[in-house]
């Protein structure tokens, strides 16, 4: 067996293990759910749709998976409860992938710009510091070279954790300290993977929406100040979420697209979760692309993001 096979198969597992609550959550409920049932009524719909709102798929979503069914069945006359089960999987399949076309494989895929520019924003504590960590990592293993900046001059801590993280990793970090101009750090961050012709360059931000208006004007600065030695930096705005926070963390995407031009999301601890399915409704509800899904503490329980072998995982019955 070859080594990307070895790979691929070690990805797929922890990718199993890290749905497991959500599975065993959302399967236990459909299958109470159409428990004694032969035929695909409005009985069964209803239900489907409980099950679909409590595992955080939200509203909007599931009414549309609900009605896309309902016209199937409509159409096929003779669907049983037995094909429900590929019937929300096609569903499902069809919201994701809509979202996922051109987007890297894997870390080791080649990548559209150089230096390619991450700048990741989000709230404190969903795990942003340690996400820009494990993608350095990531990005390091599969032969890219990567340069981090310390954005995040509002609190202390983050620049030291950042700083321990570039350690770990083995990468260089641009830092000038609490309370520096976040718009100067990246800038001294860009003009540094510049001169040395870095691969990645990863920027952390503050994680404060108590003033939106704030962070609005200092994300907007950032991007203006970087443009002016990339003109089409960043490349990628990163929204981290906490997918255990649930619908929060739907409210969290629409406080930050309303302050920045997210164009890529990552959701962490989903190993810890049974709210997995907040992935679908986030997917389909802001047309943003997920990217990148944290599934463990390792460094590399952080995979890039694929569509297919997300939904074949949600519904693999072991």
């Amino acid at each position: 067996m070859g080594l990307f096979s070895i790979f691929s198969r070690e990805k797929k597992e922890t990718l199993n293990k890290g749905l497991d609550k959500t599975k065993q959550s959302f399967f236990s409920k459909l299958s109470k759910s159409i428990i004694g049932k032969s035929t695909i009524d409005d009985e069964v719909l209803d239900s489907l749709e409980e099950t679909l709102i409590s595992s955080d798929v939200g509203v909007d979503t599931t009414l549309k998976i609900i009605e896309n069914i309902q016209a199937r069945v409509k159409r096929d006359k003779y669907v049983g409860v037995n094909e429900l089960n590929g019937l929300l999987k096609d569903e499902i399949a069809q919201l994701l992938d809509q979202h996922h076309e051109g987007e890297l494989e894997d870390f080791t895929s080649p990548l559209p710009k150089k230096p390619y520019v991450i700048l990741v924003v989000g709230v404190n504590g969903v795990g942003k510091t340690t996400t820009i960590g494990k993608l350095a990592y990531q990005f390091k293993q599969a032969g890219k070279s990567v340069m981090l900046g310390a954005s995040d001059t509002f609190r202390a801590a983050a620049v030291d954790q950042l700083t321990i993280w570039s350690e770990r990793v083995g990468v260089p970090i641009v830092t000038q300290g609490m309370n520096a101009d976040p718009a100067s750090v990246a800038y001294d961050t860009l003009q540094s993977a510049i001169s040395k012709g870095t691969d990645v360059v990863l920027i952390d931000t503050a994680g404060r929406l108590h003033n939106k208006v704030g962070l609005m004007n200092e994300l907007s600065k950032i991007k203006k100040v970087m443009q002016k030695i990339i003109p089409d930096a960043p490349h990628e705005v990163l929204l981290v979420l906490d997918a255990s926070t649930g619908q929060n963390a739907i409210e969290q995407v629409k406080q930050f697209t309303a302050a920045t031009d997210v164009n890529a999301l990552a959701l962490t601890k989903l190993d810890g979760t049974a709210k997995g399915g907040v992935i679908i409704g986030i997917s389909d509800q802001f047309k943003i692309p997920v990217r990148y899904i944290g599934l463990g503490e390792q460094m590399t329980d952080l995979q890039v993001f694929n569509a297919d072998e997300f939904v074949d995982s949600l519904f693999r019955q072991d």
